[in-house]
């Protein structure tokens, strides 16, 4: 595999996390939790245990990452445990539906909050939402630093945001913690809450596909993971803290809009377009961590001679994966056009969670066939944490075939299709 230079460090590293964790869900997925849950207490106890999940998902990430610092990161991880059908179908899933799907339903809702300040017709929201797609993509197409001090921008300013959303709130006189009561949690219910908090902190995936491009992978990828995530729990638990300290459980399930109902209690009418304004900036930067990190798995893949050759070159002066940056945008943009990323959104989720639970499985899986391999980050709390999460994306999977039935079988057919295409990449190419 041709290499891409080592040009990130640790900053890059945590705020490539961070920044793509939080994009729209914190200002919305609130509501969905206060559905499920009766008390403040067990709102927040949700978003501490999402938060101690992801992480544990996070850490045999950096675990294999430190063992395997390749560009491609879940691909290469997936090749060494299962082989490389597996491998492929990862990319081939991710590549199709999970990323560019997810950039196309982020484009979008840029659209829709931009509109907040400028009055779009339907045809010029769109039109901005592409138009931000193919920015991001030239961004990091002219190389790995600008797409990540992008990334670096983008991430302290939304959090920047937040923390002052949060002290207006805590600095309130509206304090609804003093009524706050426990009530009775149903197994059920916190499962769905769950869901909804997974679903948020979806996004510290990105800092393992850049692996081959982070300094002292050994060092900065485990504490990139532990510190990005890290920063997105203590953020979640204290926005969580702030809102249901101007709004009371039933007024944070009512509400469409958490953020801004409760930002207009404490900042008065300006407060929506704060928030607006954060959002816009999440959004920004959730996309443009997918949009740097994400193409290294087709680069990965290419490389491996399991597609087009194209996608495995290097770009001469900018020695990023240019060809691999600008398949991705395109066909995201596409998506975007067409609309049928919210039709593959329905299940890109339920996709990518069979290969989180897989890649975690498979760190577990190398310990024990290579138990002698360099191992310079060793997880915590094996083999513990490794199988809670795996149990979790069990659950998670299991889960959405039970409630959502027809996107969990058109996942399952979208990632059984790469089967005779991956026999046919094996066929032409002789590399693979």
């Amino acid at each position: 595999m041709k290499e891409l230079p080592r040009r990130l460090g640790l900053a890059d590293a945590i705020l490539v996390v961070a920044g793509t964790i939080i994009g729209s869900g914190i200002f919305l997925t609130p509501n969905l939790v206060a559905r499920q849950l009766p008390s403040p207490w067990a709102i927040l106890g949700v978003w501490l245990f999402g938060g101690l999940l992801s992480l544990a998902g996070a850490l045999a990430y950096a675990e294999l990452g430190a063992m395997i610092p390749s560009s491609g990161g879940q691909y290469a991880y997936l090749r060494e445990a299962y082989g490389p059908l597996a491998a492929f179908l990862c990319g081939w899933t991710y590549l199709l539906v999970v990323i560019t799907a997810a950039i196309a339903w982020l484009a979008t809702s840029f659209g829709i909050y931009l509109a907040y300040f400028l009055p779009l017709a339907p045809a010029a929201r769109k039109a901005a939402a592409v138009a931000v797609i193919l920015a991001l993509t030239v961004i990091n197409y002219r190389g790995v630093v600008a797409g990540a001090r992008v990334q670096n921008l983008l991430a302290i300013l939304k959090i920047a945001g937040i923390a002052i959303l949060i002290a207006a709130a805590l600095a309130s006189p509206v304090n609804h913690w003093r009524e706050a009561q426990a009530g009775e949690v149903r197994l059920p219910q916190f499962g769905l809450a769950m869901v909804a908090c997974l679903l948020t902190y979806d996004g510290w995936l990105a800092l393992s596909l850049l692996a081959g491009e982070v300094k002292k992978p050994e060092r900065n990828l485990p504490l990139g993971l532990f510190c990005g995530v890290g920063i997105c729990t203590a953020l979640y638990l204290a926005a969580n803290t702030a809102y249901l300290k101007v709004l009371t459980v039933a007024e944070t399930a009512q509400a469409e809009r958490v953020a801004a109902r409760a930002a207009e209690i404490t900042l008065g009418p300006a407060g929506g377009k704060a928030v607006a304004l954060i959002i816009l900036l999440s959004i920004l930067g959730a996309m443009n961590g997918w949009i740097l990190s994400a193409p290294r798995i087709y680069f990965a893949q290419s490389s491996d001679g399991l597609f087009f050759a194209r996608f495995a070159e290097v770009h001469p002066r900018f020695l990023t994966p240019g060809a691999a940056i600008v398949l991705q945008g395109a066909w995201a943009a596409a998506l975007c056009l067409s609309g049928t990323y919210e039709t593959l959104g329905s299940f890109a989720m339920f996709a990518a969670w069979i290969f989180y639970g897989f890649t975690v499985l498979g760190a577990m899986i190398l310990r024990s066939r290579r138990p002698d391999a360099a191992r310079p980050y060793r997880m915590w709390g094996y083999p513990l944490l490794p199988l809670m999460f795996v149990a979790a994306a069990l659950g998670f999977v299991a889960n959405t075939f039970v409630t959502d039935t027809a996107p969990a079988l058109t996942g399952t057919a979208l990632i059984l299709a790469g089967v005779p295409a991956y026999f046919l990449w094996r066929k032409r190419s002789p590399v693979a």
